[in-house]
């Protein structure tokens, strides 16, 4: 992973920052890019470039493409980690919240993983695409129907994608977390009552970690992964092969 450029977004912190994280330490340099301007701080810390971007915006996923390879290199990793929810009650659940989640979640993976697959083939890269997909692409919750829809298309996106890209050289797989020690995890692991409803259902015992997702990614970009392609690797602790709980 020498020398690698790997860009990933939603990166400030949570599992875009340990995805980069794990990156850095495998040798690539990191871009990050994400929303918030505490990205610029978070790429410092891992000796990097950070770039604020909304991925809901496919001209501003243009334009930051344009500038990292200006002022960085071309990228031949990247890590399409970037994602919202905006949960709410099916029934009163807006079209325009609807969009929002799928603009950030599923049109901006496709447009940055075709804008990065473009520079790939045209520099002769052979480059390793990783897509956040979640456990929400299998199963669902009820409060969530836009970020369902998107991580199951981020699925088959990811599918399509590998066969597309697979004669250039370029693999495209995804990982599909399940409940991890985030801040979208805050409200839940402190409440005890709603925090033994997750752990009831997780056969491991524990929330998982955002390293632990990080390390799945740098694995599944690194060439130990050379003829794995268009797959999605579930890291939940067990939680989608449980039948029934007691």
């Amino acid at each position: 992973m020498s020398e690698k450029i790997a860009l990933i977004t939603g990166a400030a912190q949570g599992i875009g920052f340990a995805c980069a994280e794990a990156l850095a330490e495998d040798g690539c340099k990191v871009v990050l890019a994400d929303i918030q301007e505490s990205v610029h701080e978070a790429a410092a810390k891992l000796g990097g470039h950070g770039y604020l971007c909304d991925m809901g915006d496919m001209s501003q996923i243009a334009a930051m493409f344009d500038k990292i390879e200006a002022e960085v290199g071309s990228i031949s990793v990247l890590v399409n980690n970037a994602g919202i929810a905006l949960p709410g009650d099916f029934l009163k659940y807006t079209l325009e919240d609807f969009n929002k989640v799928i603009d950030v979640n599923l049109v901006g993976v496709f447009y940055a993983t075709q804008r990065a697959a473009k520079t790939m083939v045209d520099k002769g890269l052979r480059g390793a695409i990783v897509n956040m997909s979640s456990i929400n692409a299998q199963v669902a919750i009820p409060a969530i129907p836009a970020y369902c829809a998107s991580k199951g298309g981020v699925m088959q996106l990811t599918k399509a994608a590998a066969l597309s890209l697979a004669p250039h050289g370029i693999r495209v797989n995804a990982v599909g977390p399940g409940s991890i020690d985030t801040e979208m995890m805050a409200g839940v692991n402190a409440n005890p009552e709603a925090l033994a409803k997750v752990m009831s259902r997780t056969p491991i015992g524990r929330v998982g970690t955002a390293r632990e997702i990080g390390d799945t990614v740098a694995f599944l970009a690194s060439d130990k992964a050379s003829y794995i392609t268009g797959e999605t690797i579930y890291v939940d602790g067990g939680r989608l092969g449980l039948n029934y709980t007691v």
